[in-house]
């Protein structure tokens, strides 16, 4: 940084507020290696790293070379960031397990990595005296250097007390990305998009790729990449207005000719029904923007609840 991390933090560490941080990375998984990648190259020092798998050890030795493997008592000991990147799953009992047996130290920086949760599962770190950041990176990663590139077309969802709000903004560009603010209540929405964009735009890839693949297409990703990116552009670009294809016609018919071959027992079990209730959340959107009368969007969703 070329400032201090946060001017209003005066109750931070000195190197805190020079902006100069020993980071502790818990653990070198794909996330938690990339992140300690990026604050290493904006200038911070990493301490360690927690490592248990072989792999998150490679990745650790690819992304943080030169960094100790350590357990997470000493990274605790030795850093004055501490960045949190372990499964939802166990990041309370993580934190309240280090809580309990005093390794949290005051004016600590703590920092979890998950888009689910914001600064209230870091509780037992606040009271010990540190000052907690939910700071959530909303892309997916590969655990490679590749990574890094891309964070900077990343946007971060930022979490924390208004008065260490900057910090978390701080860091949020110092790692490439684009810092945008989220309330504590509003994480588990927040989170439930992100999960629905990109976990089921992979499944929908795959269903759509399968189907070409059993009707003898060779190369599925020659057809659906251009088709999908140039979908995905548009509907960035100009939203619900984006809307195309036989739903926004209000072509009953040829969604029926869709049910009807999906239904193939040769065709995965999956397709149809997944077609089915994204078909009637299209109806639904087509409809409110004007695209089909109520009448064309009755008949089809009679014809999709009879599918169902």
């Amino acid at each position: 940084m070329t400032g201090p991390i946060d001017p209003y933090a005066a109750d931070l560490p000195p190197s805190v507020r020079e902006g100069r941080l020993g980071v502790g990375v818990i653990s070198a998984g794909r996330v938690g290696a990339v992140l300690g990648a990026a604050l290493r190259s904006a200038g911070h020092h990493v301490v360690g790293a927690h490592a248990v798998s072989t792999d998150s050890q490679d990745r650790a030795e690819t992304l943080l070379p030169g960094v100790p493997i350590l357990e997470i008592p000493e990274i605790l000991r030795r850093a004055e960031l501490i960045l949190l990147a372990v499964p939802d799953d166990v990041l309370g009992e993580v934190v309240s397990g280090a809580a309990e047996v005093g390794h949290f130290q005051p004016g600590q920086l703590v920092i979890h990595t998950s888009g689910r949760f914001g600064t209230d599962i870091l509780l037992p770190a606040e009271r010990a005296g540190a000052v907690t950041l939910a700071i959530h990176p909303a892309m997916t990663f590969t655990g490679m250097s590749l990574d890094l590139q891309r964070l900077a077309a990343a946007a971060f969802a930022v979490t924390a007390a208004e008065e260490v709000l900057p910090v978390a903004q701080a860091l949020a560009v110092e790692m490439g990305g684009e810092p945008v603010v989220v309330a504590e209540a509003d994480r588990p929405a927040y989170h439930a998009a992100l999960a629905h964009a990109a976990n089921h735009l992979n499944v929908l890839t795959a269903q759509s790729a399968e189907v070409l693949e059993r009707i003898g297409v060779e190369d599925p990703s020659r057809v659906l990449g251009p088709l999908m990116q140039a979908s995905l552009d548009n509907a960035l670009a100009s939203g619900p207005g984006a809307l195309t294809g036989p739903v926004a016609r209000g072509d009953s018919s040829t969604v029926a000719e869709h049910l009807q071959v999906l239904a193939g027992g040769e065709l995965p079990s999956d397709v149809r029904g997944a077609y089915s209730a994204m078909a009637q959340s299209a109806v639904q959107r087509a409809l409110a923007r004007g695209l089909i009368s109520s009448a064309a969007a009755a008949d089809l969703l009679d014809l999709l609840a009879e599918d169902r």
